[in-house]
């Protein structure tokens, strides 16, 4: 399945979450590897739709709060640098709106 061409991602779960340096489940050294940092979080944001456009999405698991998806692809960071994750998004229960949620280097 494709994710919808509207998807939400928040500026602040790139710059206060995956950007930022966090003691535990840090995810902002692995993509500080492509060059990603928290002045350009934009770039971020566009890579992430534009994953988001191209990969199949596949459904995990349901929730009370919605339907939990996940989409595997490449990142292709400012510096050159590709990374391949693996993007989890939810579609809200209530609303049907699809949200990023989080990321992860893709071991597959």
């Amino acid at each position: 399945m494709k994710l919808p061409s509207h998807v939400v991602i928040a500026e602040e779960k790139l710059t206060g979450y995956l950007l930022a340096w966090r003691a535990r489940n840090d995810k902002s050294g692995y993509l500080a590897q492509a060059g990603y940092e928290s002045s350009n979080w934009q770039i971020l944001q566009a890579d992430l739709r534009r994953l988001a456009a191209t990969a199949d999405a596949e459904a995990e698991r349901t929730t009370p709060f919605g339907e939990i998806l996940s989409a595997r692809g490449s990142l292709h960071g400012p510096n050159g640098v590709i990374l391949t994750v693996k993007t989890v998004w939810i579609r809200l229960a209530e609303t049907g709106e699809v949200r990023f949620v989080t990321l992860f280097p893709d071991a597959e």
